[in-house]
């Protein structure tokens, strides 16, 4: 009688993890066909945000945030993102394995680390995720980059990127950061602009673009070196 029990309790158990993967699942590809053609008024970390300001009974800041269709974006922005964030965007399918493996062999012969994540998979965490850090919370990253890839062509990958990367405190996407940073549109920018925007993008809330260190101006420079080399979307 109690093997029967503990075998019914099992199979109900696994019946609602069974359930619980598919109803996953379906909610997140409806999300991605949704955002494939309706553009996001936020995203989940602008929710989640909120959400911890009420719980910790602490005022709420409404980031800045106002989306750009790509071809309002300047292309210089879209080339310096390109060269300092993911060159070989155009021919990889959400994970440069190139890189993966350039950041592990330098883990190994030189204990340095630096990050290898492709503009999908910050596409995908900027917008379906929040910015908590967990184990659960990159392999949602990994299975929302292998959707939106699937789904998604690369000029929409990189219009969703630019509209909802982290630029700044309080700063979500490319039109906030081009007005808090330079007073201008997000196509109005120059090209030393742009590449001053993309070489804050690894550490925002660290590093201006509107007062950079001479860190940040190398690494504008590099960054401009490199932009001759990007396509234009």
């Amino acid at each position: 009688m109690r093997k029967k029990k503990r075998t019914s309790i099992m199979g109900w158990i696994w019946k609602f993890f069974f359930k619980s993967i598919l109803a996953l699942v379906f909610f997140s590809v409806s999300q991605v066909l949704v955002f494939k053609y309706i553009n996001p008024p936020g995203t989940v970390n602008m929710i989640w945000e909120r959400l911890l300001s009420s719980f910790n009974q602490t005022q709420y800041i409404r980031p800045q945030y106002s989306w750009q269709d790509l071809v309002r974006i300047s292309p210089h922005l879209k080339q310096a993102v390109l060269a300092s964030e993911d060159q070989r965007f155009l021919t990889h399918s959400g994970f440069d394995f190139k890189e993966i493996k350039i950041v592990i062999k330098n883990m190994v012969n030189r204990h340095r680390f630096r990050g290898a994540s492709t503009i999908s998979m910050q596409a995908a965490r900027s917008l379906f995720l929040p910015s908590s850090r967990s184990l659960f919370r990159k392999a949602a990253e990994a299975w929302y980059t292998i959707l939106i890839e699937l789904f998604w062509d690369k000029q929409r990958i990189l219009e969703v990127y630019l509209n909802t990367v982290d630029w700044g405190t309080h700063l979500v996407g490319a039109q906030a950061g081009a007005q808090a940073y330079f007073s201008c549109n997000a196509n109005q920018l120059t090209k030393r602009q742009a590449a001053l925007m993309a070489a804050v993008l690894p550490s925002p809330h660290r590093w201006s673009a509107k007062a950079p260190s001479a860190y940040i101006r190398n690494r504008q420079q590099r960054i401009l070196k490199q932009m001759q080399n990007m396509p234009l979307l």
